[in-house]
């Protein structure tokens, strides 16, 4: 028996436990029905409400940043629901433990293990509990409609529709297994009488949620798999979609920040005369790290803090810089005190037995990245009879309600949090790394009782972000006769903090892996970036392998095809890129094919790239080409938008995205500095395939990104012979 089945099932035997359990959730299953509202609505199965006029309203605990997770989640709710999709909408859950995401937390710890049945209801209480005491509500992962949806919506909407039945089924007085559900219209079609959820559902909600209802079948969808026109794109192309740097309250004020450069900074001194003669200025706040001018409008406010002349100690990192930043790491391979985080046979000591010829060996690093949101840091709080009062746009809102709650010390009941659309964040606005709640609550405080928005120019928003790391590692191999390789030694650097991740395992059969792990700090915040650590792992793994194919003399392609074992879901993504690419067939003249494979989230992706270098030595990308199995798909337009956009994005970064240190401070200090791909330099072709598999659901907001970096700098190598081992690829970058 698995050691997690001993433990849940240990917990169901002892009773208590359990019970426990069902106590408490109980309370916030009161609560989560009272924060619905009482619009003569009924809450099911905790998620789902329906009304009387039969709308269907869905509560989605994730945030709304672009990638469509809203009409994701409801298609799958309203699948198993058997839902009029006409009358489906949804809300973004609230701010409130009674709303923190029991699914995500079942599936992050189970990954597709199913318990006995007998444990179902026992491991989803508890994992409600695991959920609410962690604040568990987070937008990241690409885990929204693999483990929400997949393990969490299609449930509920299969608990409610079974619900509805069984309260038909009392009605009409017969079995509840004699009755069909359709477009939210349950028939006895044997007696000819129907009725509207809407008629139904004040019985239904007096009724038992089942833990364990029967789900469908993919032969038998009718919602899932269709493109159908997403719920949120009418209100963001009318601009009825408020983010939050759009509201406006009564009253409210407006303020401009300017902290210290270097990270971890403190003010000095600051002459707060030179704002105050500027009109509607209000207040010129001193704060720990931080010189705050508060206004009537915010132009006022930036105005009046460019007029001042902060002076800001360097926290002892002033003569931190890029340069010293790589080598310090590269010290660290050399000697530092590495930890194992994967080993099979003894790889060094092949490599010590191996032929000096027969060794490959790279170094690769990649930058500081900048998350490069549309929309700038901003939140609007307001202090008034004791309480606060926020509206921002978070990727986890209860975790970001907790954050508040420790800055300020009030009790969570006096805290409100308003979740809000974000425009754009890839992880920038995740709670461990989101700095400007305190700021702003801080502000607001000073301010009572009036509202106060806080924007973050566009300068401080890239002197002030939570960059991916910049790292490095070490990388040696040996090849055998037949050109495989023998072992793979490998050496990482890790930064401590909310950005670090471990790598991922090797995906061929390479006999001996060694893989071990280097810790280090800096006083750079850092933080999630889009793929998480999968972004430079990625890298490093398939720009290797292609120098290991190199050396063999072999056809990249078949190189990591003969190392993947025959079956696999890797391999046939390989395969599909590749016969998709048109792998093997000739290419203009200038231009080469670079293939790159990675698993990540529980998705396998394979892109190819085309590319050339141009006059500049910038590299120009002409086609790109993903096979991705994530399992199944919901939404294929949108799942085919999101691997297009993390393939635009992981070009971007790729080609020419680096933030760099000089005397401890962001060099950059806007996008002039930090170009962006642009429309015109972005490939005219991108062909995305999915390959369906049984294989369980994976993400797909992130996997699309992995591969583009090594995949392009594969083909650039195939092009120049030179290969590049730090990003960006670009030669004047």
């Amino acid at each position: 028996m698995k050691r997690r089945a001993f433990l849940l099932g240990a917990a169901a035997i002892t009773g208590g436990l359990a019970l426990g359990y069902r106590a408490w959730s109980a309370s916030f299953d009161t609560r989560a029905a009272a924060l619905a509202g009482d619009d003569g609505g009924k809450l099911l199965a905790g998620w789902v409400k329906i009304g009387a006029d039969d709308l269907v309203t869905v509560y989605v605990p994730h945030a709304d940043m672009g990638q469509g997770t809203h009409t994701a989640l409801a298609m799958m709710l309203a699948e198993e629901l058997d839902a009029d999709w006409s009358r489906v909408r949804t809300e973004r859950a609230p701010a409130d433990k009674a709303f923190a995401n029991r699914f995500l937390a079942e599936g992050w710890i189970l990954q597709g293990w199913q318990p006995p049945s007998f444990l179902g209801g026992t491991i989803s209480a508890g994992f409600a509990e695991a959920a609410r005491f962690i604040n568990l509500q987070i937008t990241g992962g690409s885990t929204a409609v693999r483990f929400t949806g997949q393990g969490g919506m299609r449930i509920v909407g299969a608990a409610a529709r079974s619900m509805l039945l069984e309260a038909a089924a009392r009605r009409w007085g017969v079995d509840a297994t004699t009755l069909k559900v359709s477009a939210g219209v349950v028939t006895d079609a044997a007696r000819g009488r129907s009725a509207r959820f809407g008629e139904l559902v004040a019985d239904a909600a007096k009724l038992t949620a089942p833990s364990n209802p029967l789900l469908k079948s993919r032969r038998d969808y009718k919602i899932i798999g269709r493109s159908l026109p997403r719920l949120d794109v009418p209100a963001k192309a009318t601009g009825a979609m408020q983010y939050g740097i759009d509201l406006v309250l009564p009253d409210m004020l407006h303020a401009a920040v300017k902290a210290a450069p270097v990270h971890g900074g403190k003010l000095i001194s600051v002459d707060a005369a030179p704002a105050m003669k500027f009109e509607g200025v209000q207040r010129v706040l001193k704060l720990q790290n931080a010189v705050v001018v508060v206004a009537t409008s915010f132009w006022q406010a930036r105005r009046a803090l460019e007029s001042l002349q902060p002076a800001f100690d360097d926290s002892g990192n002033g003569s931190v810089s890029t340069k010293s930043h790589f080598e310090r790491q590269d010290q660290l391979l050399a000697n530092g005190n590495a930890s194992s985080v994967h080993k099979s046979a003894d790889a060094d000591a092949v490599l010590t037995a191996a032929p000096a010829n027969r060794i490959v060996e790279a170094t690769y690093r990649v930058p500081f990245l900048h998350h490069a949101a549309m929309e700038p840091i901003n939140a609007t709080a307001q202090f008034k009879d004791g309480a606060l009062t926020l509206w921002a746009g978070e990727q986890d809102a209860l975790g970001s309600k907790a954050e508040l709650i420790k800055a300020t010390g009030l009790p969570a009941d006096k805290v409100t949090l308003h979740a809000l659309p974000i425009g754009g964040a890839f992880g920038r606005r995740i709670a461990q790394t989101s700095q400007h709640l305190a700021l702003v609550a801080e502000i607001a405080k000073a301010m009572s009782p009036r509202p106060v928005k806080m924007i973050w120019s566009r300068e401080e928003d890239f002197a002030q972000g939570a960059y991916r790391p910049a790292l490095s590692t070490r990388i040696r191999a040996s090849l055998g006769p037949d050109g495989k390789p023998t072992a793979w030694s490998q050496v990482y650097v890790n930064l401590t903090g909310p950005g670090r991740r471990d790598g991922y395992l090797i995906p061929y059969d390479i006999p001996a892996q060694s893989l071990n792990a280097i810790e280090s700090t800096t006083h750079i915040r850092v933080g999630t970036w889009r793929s998480v650590a999968h972004t430079q792992h990625a890298f490093y793994t398939e720009c290797f392998i292609d120098e290991l194919a190199n050396a063999a003399g072999r056809d990249p392609f078949e190189y990591r095809r003969d190392l993947l074992p025959p079956d696999s879901r890797a391999r046939k993504v390989l395969e599909m890129a590749a016969d998709k690419s048109d792998w093997g067939k000739p290419t203009a003249e200038g231009v080469a094919r670079g293939i790159a494979l990675v698993e990540s989230f529980g998705t396998v992706a394979a892109h190819v790239v085309e590319a050339s270098r141009r006059a500049d030595g910038k590299p120009q990308v002409h086609r790109v080409t993903a096979a991705v199995d994530c399992g199944d798909v919901c939404h294929p337009d949108n799942a085919a938008a999101q691997v297009e956009g993390a393939i635009v994005m992981g070009l971007s970064a790729a080609i020419g995205e680096r933030i760099t240190i000089d005397r401890g401070a962001v060099v950059q200090k806007n996008f002039p500095d930090y170009p962006l791909l642009t429309l015109a330099d972005a490939p005219p072709r991108i062909d995305v395939h999915f390959l369906r598999s049984d294989g369980p659901w994976g993400g797909l907001g992130e996997p699309g990104l992995p591969p583009v970096a090594p995949a392009l700098a594969n083909a650039l190598f195939a092009v120049t012979g030179q290969r590049k081992r730090s990003l960006p690829l670009s030669d004047s970058a």
